[in-house]
């Protein structure tokens, strides 16, 4: 990483800055996805609905555990855009070391962990007799790639809060590229199944990790030596004070989409089809609220170690207009161009599966400002430094789908399952604005009585 791409956020215009780092971070996101949907548009035209069925079964456990090791991740990274507005280079090159051993500590906990229950989480989830085959084989593979996962996303984590968004897009691109030719070769030409849809995202985001590794090694803006790769008892302290919460937040959320999923399963592998069709599709469409709530974090981490409260106010603003425009627009394309979107996973000939998944995508869609928030102002408030307050978040997400999962799925079935994103994305932000005020009048307490001290 050359100087020249670190960002620094603390100066200038906040929209220009926002924008400028939102646009590549977007971009990556959405080649990220590619992924995944490359996968399922093969799963699923080639290997038939019980195949796509059984892979989509799995989305909740998947967000489960990976949502865990992205978030702790993106917790350890925190500190990190913390120092580099204080301007305390040797404190984030500790920073930086430290973060990385823990990663790899957790990632061999991980994958050992929930590779050992792989089979058992499917049977908790009430999955389907006819689809348990194939969302074993799926996921235990992805299990299996957990420490890709944790380097990755450590790695892009750190360019990511020296305000660098848009070199690791070019990876990204590379790898997903990659990731399409290797799900023909794996899938088609070596007759893997789904098995192959696993072991081509594995492979691609292990070349995307190898690239991010070499470019922070190779940084001339961190310049790491063999001193800064110390253990530090304090870096550790703040490092699990950051990712813990943080990565509880995503696993806390997804325990509410598998209590969800294990009402879907119950409803037959038709149902559960047709939300693996639907999400899939509002992955893609939700990919700019991913990308705002990363460059929020960055930017809160980055200013408030500055002590710029000001401009924290002046980014939440200008990055709220852009969510709720963006929100609109996405609705609009839901309305018109559902239909040809869900065309890219299943054949025209499963009409019940494309009339039920556009009814969960136009559901979701209208509350897609409720969902600009929640990325927002949570990540906000971890880049903030305040992790524990945006696991509550995730509480309220939690507690909302089961909610749904217990008293609308039953009563309305598919219909009811369409609600439970919408109702766990207002109880979330029903939490997350009083929490961002209180967070606010925290820091300017705490600023205030620090510069009188540094006075005395």
């Amino acid at each position: 990483m050359s100087r020249g791409a670190v960002r620094d956020m603390t100066e200038g215009s906040p929209t220009k800055l926002i924008v400028g780092f939102f646009l590549p971070m977007l971009l990556g996101l959405l080649f990220q996805q590619v992924y995944n949907m490359v996968d399922t548009i093969v799963v699923g035209k080639f290997l038939g609905v019980e195949a796509l069925a059984g892979v989509g079964s799995t989305g909740s456990l998947n967000f489960l555990v990976l949502g865990f090791c992205m978030g702790v991740c993106n917790g350890f990274v925190i500190p990190v855009a913390q120092k580099f507005g204080e301007r305390d280079y040797p404190g984030m090159k500790r920073f930086v070391t430290n973060a990385i051993m823990l990663s790899m500590a957790f990632a061999a906990v991980m994958t050992t962990l929930v590779c050992t229950l792989c089979s058992t989480f499917l049977r908790w989830m009430n999955t389907p007799a006819d689809i348990f085959q194939y969302a074993y084989d799926y996921i235990f593979i992805i299990f299996l790639g957990i420490p890709v996962v944790f380097l990755y996303n450590v790695f892009f984590g750190i360019i990511r809060s020296l305000g660098d968004s848009r070199t690791p897009v070019i990876y990204l691109i590379f790898s997903s590229l990659l990731n399409v030719a290797l799900d023909v070769l794996f899938i088609l030409g070596f007759n893997l199944g789904v098995k192959g849809a696993a072991l081509a995202t594995v492979t691609s985001q292990m070349v995307s990790s190898a690239l991010c590794i070499n470019y922070v090694f190779r940084s001339d803006a961190l310049y790491l030596q063999k001193k800064d790769w110390k253990i530090s008892g304090e870096c550790i302290k703040r490092l699990l004070g950051m990712g813990l919460p943080t990565g509880m937040q995503y696993s806390i959320t997804a325990l509410g989409a598998i209590v969800l999923q294990t009402a879907v399963n119950g409803l037959g592998s038709m149902a559960v089809a047709s939300i693996a069709t639907g999400v899939k599709v509002s992955q893609l469409l939700m990919c700019p609220f991913d990308a705002m709530g990363s460059t929020m974090a960055t930017y809160g981490g980055q200013n408030v170690g500055a002590r710029k409260l000001d401009r924290v106010s002046k980014g939440l603003r200008s990055c709220s207009i852009m969510g709720s425009a963006y929100a609109i627009f996405a609705f609009l394309v839901v309305l018109f161009f559902s239909r040809p979107l869900t065309l890219m996973f299943v054949d025209a000939s499963e009409t019940e599966v494309l009339a039920n998944a556009r009814t969960y995508l136009l559901i979701n869609a209208s509350m897609y400002v409720a969902l600009a928030f929640v990325n927002i102002v949570r990540f906000l408030i971890q880049g903030l430094g305040f992790s524990n307050l945006a696991v509550f978040a995730g509480v309220f997400e939690m507690l909302a789908r089961a909610a749904v999962a217990f008293t609308l799925v039953p009563m309305l079935g598919f219909l009811g399952a369409c609600f439970a994103n919408p109702t766990a994305w207002i109880a979330a932000d029903l939490f997350l604005f009083p929490a961002y005020f209180h967070v606010m009048r925290k820091l300017r307490k705490q600023f205030a009585q620090e510069e009188q001290i540094e006075a005395v």
